[in-house]
């Protein structure tokens, strides 16, 4: 591991720098630390990062409590840094955007079928890391979030053991409303949003976060993320709404609901409240319809190593994303053969991922370029990239892929038979 001293590559010079980074990686890709920072968000300060750089870019600007996996997507953060969100390669002294490199070379990064239709790399994952709960929000749906020129975001939950040694002050999510609910008792958290607790958790129910486990949230779902880190896999979008006015006694603005809102609609309450999907948010069987445990993929698994589905699902009838769990035993090693590329963090343990050294950091300084996170192109997977590992403990890493990647993933409730 070792300080950041490569040099930016200008992305008309991509081009020979990634065809010798894919030569040398056999197709798979190093990539470096990509941190966010909330300015309205505590961080759990679980992410590995150095003590001294959880406030890295500016007490301004908030704490680091993400760090983005594989992404081609920019974190919408007022006062941003140009890149802030987006993933670089490195090879040999030198770093290029993850996203110039699918804009070069997107048949054999992402696979033809999936740039051909999207024409980028259309998903990331992150750590998602805080000290207490969240406000109350949502992901809007894309014929919301298109009224101002962006995409929806459904996303998914893992909540990985290795990294939650401590439950933090809230390990509950508050998810949806209670059914029954109605559109009037929402309007009223709305109008009553600058006389202190709006009482939108009044609506709500808060589910017992558990290690091991997860959710998928769709876009137009109302949620508060309790005190658990998580792994979250989700479309490449950054649009929300944030519904609660007070969380631990910090003011939530009024601009932070309506962020993602055109402007003429920002006092619009019925439009505010139209953007939730309402069936979904009232729905009697809410934990039945997205709660998630892994499911080992036997296809996959053999002596030594185990696959899991950790991610999973159709949302609105849509495979858009899913995530996997590999834990290979000390001395073993297999070869992981996939239909799509994936973005790889590695949360223990110690070995290789085709040639290239991979190893769980202890501490991460920020701006430091670590051996945890590589991107297995489509290339790469479809291929076949053999994963060793080297030390005395379970290599675990987690992978997640794009839409329609899979034939065989399961659905919602897998676990239960």
């Amino acid at each position: 591991m070792s300080q950041a001293t490569s040099t930016v590559v200008s992305k008309d010079n991509v081009a020979a720098v990634l065809e010798r980074a894919m030569d040398a990686g056999q197709g798979v890709l190093r990539l470096t630390p990509t941190w966010v920072p909330r300015s309205f968000l505590h961080p759990g300060k679980r992410l590995k990062l150095h003590p001294n750089d959880y406030y890295a870019l500016g007490l301004h600007r908030g704490g680091i409590d993400e760090r983005w996996f594989a992404s081609t997507t920019e974190a919408a953060n007022e006062n941003r840094q140009p890149d802030e969100g987006l993933s670089y390669i490195v090879f040999e002294g030198q770093r290029l955007l993850l996203r110039d490199a699918v804009e070069e070379a997107g048949d054999r990064l992402t696979g033809k079928e999936m740039f051909d239709k999207y024409g980028r790399w259309p998903v990331y994952s992150k750590f998602f890391d805080n000290a207490g709960p969240i406000p109350h929000h949502l992901h809007q749906r894309d014929e919301h979030a298109r009224l101002t020129g962006q995409e929806g975001k459904p996303e998914g939950y893992y909540f990985p053991p290795q990294l939650n040694n401590c439950d933090n002050a809230f390990p509950y999510t508050f998810m949806g409303l209670e059914p029954g609910t109605t559109k009037e008792e929402l309007r009223k958290c709305l109008e009553n949003w600058n006389k202190g607790d709006n009482g939108v958790l009044y609506l709500s129910r808060a589910y017992r976060l558990k290690r091991g486990s997860g959710w998928l949230i769709p876009p137009g779902v109302l949620h508060a993320p309790g005190s658990l880190l998580t792994y979250e896999p989700q479309w490449g979008s950054d649009v929300f709404a944030m519904y609660q006015s007070l969380v631990e006694g910090r003011e939530v603005p009024w601009s932070l609901l309506v962020k993602d809102v055109p402007e003429e609609k920002h006092h619009d309450l019925d439009f505010l409240i139209g953007l939730l999907d309402w069936e979904k948010n009232v729905d009697t069987h809410f934990m039945q319809h997205n709660y998630l445990e892994p499911v080992v993929d036997e296809s996959r698994s053999g002596d030594g190593c185990t696959d899991r589905w950790v991610v999973y699902g159709r949302i609105d009838g849509k495979q858009l994303f899913s995530a996997k769990e590999l834990t290979v035993e000390p001395g073993a090693k297999c070869e992981l053969r996939d239909p799509g590329a994936s973005g790889w963090i590695t949360i223990q343990g110690c070995g290789k991922i085709g040639p290239l050294v991979i190893e769980t950091p202890v501490m991460i300084r920020f701006g430091q370029e670590t051996l945890d996170e590589v991107f297995i192109t489509h290339e790469a997977a479809t291929r076949g990239v053999v994963i060793e590992n080297t030390g005395n403990e379970p290599l675990v890493g987690l992978r997640y892929f794009g839409p329609d990647v899979h034939a065989d993933m399961p659905e919602v409730g897998a676990h239960r038979s």
